[in-house]
């Protein structure tokens, strides 16, 4: 018995990773955890580069870009100065990015087969804290 949530028996199905932006935000993280910080411009030719994103638009990118900060999956973490002169800010992924990546690959099934006691203590205590959590 597989206990993967989602379709497909893979993870979780995220809010980052449904509906209509879905393969553009799994981009924009695998982009940044590569590569590190990067600027919204940068991004956009990463993205440029992948054959399903090559008539992507760039106010498309940025627009993710600022959504997916406006959410809690990306943060500030500097600035740079462009080849024009400008700053531009530098993008880089929070541990909710990282854990929304985890999340979407875990398998459940596996990850019981491998925790241990203490820490299904502790994921079951954090997991309760949560509204409307319950074991019931």
């Amino acid at each position: 018995m597989v206990l993967a949530v989602g379709y497909e028996d893979e993870g979780l199905r995220l809010s980052a990773f449904k509906y209509r932006g879905a393969e553009l935000n799994r981009a924009i993280f695998e982009i940044l955890a590569v590569e590190g910080p990067l600027t919204a411009y940068q991004v956009y030719k990463h993205i440029r580069k992948r054959k399903e994103f090559e008539g992507k638009y760039y106010s498309v990118v940025n627009r993710r870009i600022r959504k997916l900060r406006e959410q809690g999956y990306l943060k500030k973490v500097g600035e740079t100065r462009t080849k024009a002169g400008f700053e531009a800010s530098l993008y880089g992924l929070t541990a909710k990015a990282y854990l929304a990546l985890l999340l979407k690959n875990l398998n459940f099934e596996t990850l019981l087969e491998r925790i241990n006691e203490q820490t299904a203590l502790a994921l079951i205590a954090e997991l309760v804290k949560v509204k409307y959590m319950s074991v019931f």
